[in-house]
């Protein structure tokens, strides 16, 4: 393509600000990147994770701090299904076991991983999945016009979904008030 004498070489994904973007607008490859540095940093800290002598509380900020502000960036503009879901789920599950370290089993004496039930029930904080939800809420409407094709996901439908899951509002007419056209 050129544009005012300068040519730009057409590419299936590239990265700006930190963020990748591909021509088929898909966030798989976004998530797996933003994975991956967690991963990365969630080895920088690692000694601080794994030591006895940090409280889980401490151990927890660290995580809350350090590891999943990286995994979260851009998730606002986020459409998640279902895979993608379970794989944030999946990852920060395996945060947690990291944080709460396997239990001893009180019959058989045998250490063992945590379940995600009980993980669930020791991290009091709002899972990964309600993170994004709830920072999705936070951004204002995208304007413009969706490309031909059947669309991936509409952010009206996600910001619904979003809202019943959270349970901030039931009831049907959330645009108008996001508008300031509705009334509390």
């Amino acid at each position: 393509m050129k544009i005012d004498n300068s040519f730009f070489e057409r590419v299936e994904d590239f990265k700006y600000l930190g963020t990748t973007l591909t021509n088929q607008n898909s966030i798989q490859e976004e998530i797996k990147s933003r994975m991956k540095s967690g991963n990365a940093h969630n080895h920088l800290v690692q000694n601080l994770l794994s030591s006895s002598l940090l409280s889980k509380n401490l151990k927890i900020k660290v995580y809350q701090t350090i590891i999943l502000p990286v995994v979260l960036y851009g998730c606002e503009t986020w459409s998640l299904t279902l895979r993608e879901e379970c794989r944030l789920r999946v990852f920060e599950n395996r945060m947690l076991r990291r944080i709460f370290r396997p239990k001893r089993d009180e019959i058989t004496g045998e250490w063992r991983k945590l379940h995600n039930e009980e993980l669930n029930e020791l991290y009091c904080s709002p899972n990964i999945v309600q993170l994004i939800k709830s920072r999705r809420l936070s951004v204002g409407k995208p304007e413009g016009k969706r490309p031909l094709g059947r669309p991936r996901h509409k952010w009206e439908d996600n910001i619904k979904m979003d809202i019943q899951d959270v349970g901030v509002w039931t009831g049907s007419n959330w645009l108008r008030i996001g508008t300031g056209a509705g009334h509390l």
